[in-house]
C-alpha cells in the first residue's frame, strides 16, 4: 500500500503563486513516476504535469511555462512538488497527487483544492 499526504492547496488571487506539495510513504521500493492531475466542476480531470524517475517532465498544454514540476532532492526523491505562477480563475480545481510505484498500479492522493480569484 501506497499512502499519498498531500498539501499547499488554497486561496489565491489571480497572477498569484501557489505550491503544492504530496509526500509519498509505504511499501514500495521505488517511485517511477509522480504526477499532479486536476478536476474542475463539471469537467473531466486532466493532466497538470508528470514527472518520472530520471527527470522526464510534461505538462498540460494550458499550464506550460508557469508551472514547474520537481521532486524532492533527498535520498528517498518520495516528495513531489507543484510550483503554480501567474495562477489565473480557470485553474481553480482539486488538484489531486499521482504516484506509479515500480511493479505496481496507481495510486491517488484525497486531492487538494486550488481556487483562484479573479
Amino acid at each position: 500500500q501506497v499512502q499519498l499526504v498531500e498539501s499547499g492547496g488554497g486561496l489565491v488571487r489571480a497572477g498569484g503563486s501557489l505550491r503544492l506539495s504530496c509526500a509519498a510513504s509505504g511499501s514500495f521500493f521505488r517511485l517511477k513516476a509522480m504526477g499532479w492531475y486536476r478536476q474542475a466542476p463539471g469537467k473531466q480531470r486532466e493532466l497538470v504535469a508528470g514527472i518520472t524517475s530520471d527527470g522526464s517532465t510534461k505538462y498540460g498544454d494550458s499550464v506550460k511555462g508557469r508551472f514547474t514540476i520537481s521532486i524532492a532532492k533527498d535520498n528517498a526523491k518520495n516528495t513531489v512538488y507543484l510550483q503554480m505562477d501567474s495562477l489565473e480563475p480557470e485553474d481553480t480545481a482539486v488538484y489531486y497527487c499521482n504516484v506509479l510505484p515500480a511493479g505496481s498500479r496507481t495510486y491517488w492522493g484525497r486531492g487538494t483544492q486550488v481556487t483562484v480569484s479573479s
